[in-house]
């Protein structure tokens, strides 16, 4: 599906974490392909922002950005932010998981209260649309950072329950690793390749790959999607982190380490739990909110391209059981493209 430019074209967005990895590659793919009124970066990091006013592609959009300085945990600053605008994307979190595990408290603040800030101002200000981004983690989370982002996504599905009549959607996109982004395996590997061996937690170990380009084109079509409280989740590849090490560094030895606290031998991103209220279409599932908002029936027929199908009890999605699953080679093709 493509997006409706319709959707973008004229409108004010505002991305919170907006100089983070999601949020720069999706404003520059705004800016490529639409013509947005107004892109605001609402971020609390003033050297990223500084860097993004400074880069070409930003200095020449300069008549359409805004550059906001405020925390996610702020909301009479989110408020002021979201002044005029139509759509909200929302990709600030605390992300690394030990980090999360150390400061419990600090991960509840940014991505539970956050989300509700966010939530509260959209409502405040008359967005129109809301997408708020999740992980893998979020799914039978066994760690603080996946518990505090399935919290948010309940947050962001219940809100279209308790909006009243105003009329504004929010949902969510959850999908797994992003390939080479910041913390992830392929820089760590990188670093470890001169030493002549790469740590490895458990050569079992296999997780989702998408790349940034590929998530970011999947929130935009789901902004095009929604029809309010869905949980989108797009069908992608896996890998073997061993496959990756091989990729990364061929003639290095590999030494299992033993897994990490707060890891999971393979991610899930359905349940079987959530299959009973997963629809599955083409190229990507939705699970379906807790109250119903519009009749599922309609939304199955009329929500995509062509229609979707209603999940079978027991089917889960789990990196472990992908159908697809890259080669070393795919593998060594998206890091060199990539990074």
């Amino acid at each position: 599906m493509n997006i409706d430019r319709s959707v973008i074209d004229g409108k004010a967005i505002l991305v919170t974490g907006g100089s983070g990895s999601f949020g720069k590659r999706f404003i520059s793919t705004i800016l490529e392909r639409f013509e947005p009124a107004r892109v605001i970066v609402y971020s609390r990091d003033e050297l990223k922002q500084f860097e993004m006013q400074t880069s070409e592609l930003f200095k020449s959009h300069s008549d359409t950005m805004r550059y906001f300085l405020g925390d996610v945990r702020d909301e009479p600053r989110l408020t002021r932010a979201m002044e005029g605008v139509d759509i909200v994307v929302h990709a600030a979190a605390l992300k690394q998981v030990p980090a999360a595990e150390y400061n419990p408290f600090e991960a509840v603040k940014t991505n539970i209260m956050g989300a509700q800030n966010v939530v509260n101002a959209a409502i405040l200000q008359g967005v129109s649309r809301v997408v708020a981004l999740s992980t893998d983690k979020a799914a039978a989370p066994i760690n603080l950072y996946g518990a505090t982002k399935l919290a948010s996504d309940k947050i962001f599905v219940a809100a279209n329950t308790h909006k009243g009549e105003r009329d504004i959607t929010f949902s969510v996109v959850r999908y797994g690793n992003v390939l080479g982004s910041r913390g992830s395996v392929v820089p760590f590997f990188r670093e470890h390749a001169s030493r002549g061996y790469l740590p490895i937690t458990d050569k079992r170990m296999t997780r989702f790959n998408i790349t940034l380009q590929q998530g970011v084109d999947f929130v935009l079509n789901c902004l095009g999607r929604q029809w309010g409280g869905e949980l989108f989740v797009p069908k992608i590849p896996s890998y073997h982190v061993t496959d990756v090490a091989m990729a990364v560094a061929p003639d290095a030895e590999q030494r299992e380490v033993g897994i990490r606290p707060g890891e999971k031998l393979h991610e899930e991103m359905i349940t079987s739990t959530d299959s009973m209220s997963t629809i599955e279409f083409e190229d990507y599932y939705v699970i379906l909110p807790s109250y119903q908002v519009w009749d599922v029936d309609e939304f199955i027929q009329n929500s995509s391209d062509k229609p979707g199908k209603r999940c079978e009890y027991g089917f889960e999605y789990n990196s472990g059981t992908n159908e697809h699953f890259l080669s070393v080679d795919e593998l060594r093709e998206m890091i060199e493209k990539e990074l």
